[in-house]
């Protein structure tokens, strides 16, 4: 095993937010094991920020530890335009000049977080001899093109990710809360967003499908109630979601606040809350990233392997409910077993509790 200074690693895991969140905690770990190596990055454009500030801050005063790049270099893989495209002369440029950076670089090994086809063909791209992913990959084919099979042994995908990095680190790594970039105007807008100092809530009421995506006015119900308890409502608008957002804040006769951000801003505005209200979802991965407090409404996915991870958390799932990736539109029937009465109980005792800190 080569520990030197020269050793370099190419991490890959391309998206999407909530999955590049629960491998961050694993990369954390490999930058404090291993500070002098070189470590970088390929990764879709869009989530650029969850990697690297545009600016530098000096000090993540968040997280308390110094500024050292996660990782050195990012690389960019807009394979999910790719796919749509994929006998442009755009796409065909980008995979060459992608795959002739990688092979550049000469990695001593590549760790595939993904394991899936894409990400495991651009590991490949790398030309290194040690092609690192699971011995059974979210997508089987993947496993081919790995040069090193780990077994992993715990529950949730966290963990199986710090069992993968461990195959690098010849050391076993334990959790640790990740590093998160912190933009300096984003920090500043949130700040100023948040001046008045008030308990502040962050509903997030989108998710991947709709099979996880618990009812609007249940949203409404619970933000409501939360704004009579003296509290701030933020409702957050990912990309294609305003008008989900709209529908939740018009229920709360505009008690409730639309957030519509950046991810350098999600982030500073999540630094900030008092807790998030969620389903399974980049923005709830993201709160407990940052150790904020979280509701988490389950529904199809497993909250064992997706859930909330290394904060305070309550997870509301019904028994009924079983595991199920299906992209169904219409909500998950365990799903809707959870009422805003639940909902807004697991939220006071979460409220109280940090009060009480």
């Amino acid at each position: 095993m080569q520990t030197q200074s020269k050793f370099r690693l190419l991490v890959v895991r391309l998206g999407a937010m909530g999955d590049i969140l629960h491998a961050l905690p694993a990369v954390t770990a490999l930058r404090i094991a291993h500070p002098e190596w070189n470590m970088e990055w390929v990764v879709e454009p869009s989530w650029r920020a969850l990697l690297a500030a545009k600016q530098s801050a000096g000090r993540d005063t968040a997280n308390d530890h110094p500024m050292q790049p996660l990782v050195d270099r990012i690389h960019f893989a807009s394979s999910k335009q790719w796919r749509k495209t994929p006998f442009s002369g755009k796409t065909r440029r980008e995979i060459s000049a992608l795959r002739r950076a990688l092979k550049h670089e000469r990695y001593d090994a590549v760790l595939d977080l993904q394991g899936a086809l894409r990400s495991a063909v651009i590991a490949r791209m790398a030309s290194s001899r040690r092609i690192i992913g699971e011995s059974h990959p979210r997508e089987g084919i993947a496993r081919w093109l790995f040069t090193e099979h780990i077994d992993t042994h715990t529950a949730h995908v966290i963990e199986q990710d710090l069992e993968l990095a461990s195959s690098v680190a010849a050391d076993t790594l334990v959790p640790v809360q990740p590093w998160l970039p912190a933009d300096p105007d984003a920090e500043a807008w949130a700040c100023e967003q948040l001046q008045s100092g008030e308990p502040t809530i962050l509903i997030n009421p989108g998710a991947g499908w709709g099979a996880k995506r618990w009812p609007a006015e249940r949203y409404a119900e619970v933000a409501r109630a939360l704004l009579n308890r003296g509290t701030r409502v933020l409702v957050n608008a990912g990309p294609g979601e305003l008008a989900l957002a709209n529908s939740i804040i018009q229920k709360t006769g505009g008690g409730a606040s639309l957030l519509l951000c950046s991810v350098e801003q999600l982030i500073a505005i999540t630094r900030r809350i008092s807790l998030a209200i969620a389903g399974d979802t980049g923005p709830l991965h993201l709160a407990c990233a940052l150790g904020r407090p979280v509701v988490g409404i389950y529904g199809p996915t497993d909250p064992s392997r997706n859930g909330p991870y290394g904060t305070r958390f309550k997870v509301l799932r019904s028994p009924e409910s079983r595991r199920d990736h299906s992209r169904h539109d219409a909500p998950e029937a365990g799903l809707l077993t959870i009422t805003p009465e639940d909902v807004l109980r697991a939220a006071e005792e979460l409220l109280y509790s940090e009060a009480a800190l």
